[in-house]
């Protein structure tokens, strides 16, 4: 089918485009494609846009280019081998993916009580680290779109030291599975603290760069002050989760409201906006990076020793330095690895706060070793459905201001 045709199906013109502007209004439009190529990490996202000269009349998201289909394939999973489909989710984010699918597990097994404080300490960690490396992508893809070249040459920069720690306790830069079910895949190397706080000691300094480039720049104050308002309500209304609904002046985090993997045991604040514009988004995330290292911080503070995974032996596969010696063991590592734990049967829900927000995961187990069903709420789903509502009436230009404000990854958004 061509692509005039397709768009014709897709959507219909309110008039008919002889008429003239006094006849009607909205007489003289024009309905074009956004996409669906992206050269940036958003994804692939088309959009449908109705433009009246330089004024974005009506906008539709098309979606599903990058479909994968995780959810289903976890069913012929195990409940380990389904770990490695979650980093590839928020592929900006996979810690953050790992961490909230092994909590879901870890709560199917009724395991959660015997999960070592290092353990939730280390998850912490990670997560927050993720969370700044997530941020930093986001701003410097954003500050990109917009014609702000050298913060993003800045911001990964700053992310690859990130990368590093990861690779560092893994061997894996990016889809590093290393956040499991039962606790972790391998216990921390030596230096892992001096590492971290290689990192946390530069960037203080490194984030007062990019302030001083943005924040207070004539040019980005113009680009993304009073542009793509989402108000309050909306924000609730159309289920906006984490910095889209805080930009928004609404105090709601996951950590804060059902603190897991520990997270009551740290101080930090919630930062939120009071406009809901283009600028109120990026203002926040600037001010989570900041807090973000604050908990890393107080972690490595309080990091305590401890084992790195549960004991329990119908989960927890044997030490690698007693397979060499024992038959045992090596069956007891074959069959973990090839059949699977089973779980009782049962379903359990576990709600994370990523770096795009909400990330909520359903398990349902039949007592086989394979899921019988997963559910991933994941928030960049919910914040695209309000790209229309935040673009339209604005102006063409600013479409991509408000698609990077709400930063999106389609790997997750088409799962």
């Amino acid at each position: 089918m061509k692509q005039q045709e397709i768009i014709k199906n897709t959507y219909t013109l309110d008039k008919d485009p002889t008429q003239t502007q006094e006849e009607g209004p909205h007489a003289d439009t024009m309905t074009i494609n956004m996409g669906p190529q992206h050269p940036s990490t958003h994804g692939v996202l088309r959009l449908l846009l109705t433009i009246e000269g330089e004024t974005v009349i009506k906008a539709i998201p098309d979606i599903g280019f990058l479909h994968t289909g995780i959810e289903k394939t976890a069913e012929a999973k195990s409940y380990h081998q389904a770990l490695v489909l979650t980093d590839r989710m928020d592929y900006v984010a996979p810690l953050s993916n790992n961490l909230a699918y092994s909590l879901s597990v870890e709560r199917l097994l009724g395991i959660e009580d015997e999960i070592s404080e290092k353990v939730q300490y280390t998850r912490v960690i990670l997560a927050e680290l993720q969370r700044i490396a997530s941020h930093l992508v986001w701003l410097g893809t954003h500050a990109l779109d917009l014609g702000a070249m050298s913060t993003f040459l800045y911001c990964f920069r700053e992310r690859e030291l990130i990368l590093d720690i990861f690779e560092y306790i893994s061997g894996v830069r990016m889809m590093t599975s290393y956040i499991c079910p039962g606790g972790l895949q391998a216990d921390l190397p030596p230096g892992f603290n001096e590492k971290v706080r290689a990192f946390t000691s530069i960037f203080p300094a490194r984030l007062q760069e990019y302030h001083d480039l943005l924040t207070n720049n004539q040019l980005w104050l113009e680009r993304t002050r009073n542009v793509s308002v989402l108000s309050k309500d909306d924000a609730i209304a159309y289920g906006a989760t984490g910095p889209v609904l805080r930009g928004s002046g609404v105090v709601w985090d996951i950590r804060k409201v059902f603190p897991y993997s520990g997270y009551e045991r740290f101080e930090f604040d919630i930062p939120v906006g009071s406009h809901g514009d283009v600028f109120d988004r990026y203002l926040v995330r600037m001010l989570e990076m900041e807090q973000s290292l604050k908990i890393v911080n107080q972690a490595l503070e309080g990091l305590p020793t401890g084992p790195y995974r549960v004991s329990n032996p119908k989960i927890t596969p044997p030490p690698k330095w007693q397979i060499t010696g024992s038959m045992e063991a090596l069956i007891h590592h074959f069959k973990l690895f090839t059949e699977g734990y089973r779980p009782p049967i049962g379903e359990a829900f576990v709600r994370t706060e990523s770096p795009k927000g909400e990330l909520a995961v359903y398990l349902v187990s039949d007592g086989s070793a394979h899921p019988y069903r997963m559910h991933v709420r994941g928030p960049s789903f919910a914040n695209l459905q309000v790209l229309p509502r935040m673009i339209e009436g604005g102006f063409l230009a600013d479409v991509v201001a408000g698609i990077g404000s709400i930063d999106i990854i389609l790997g997750e958004v088409d799962r």
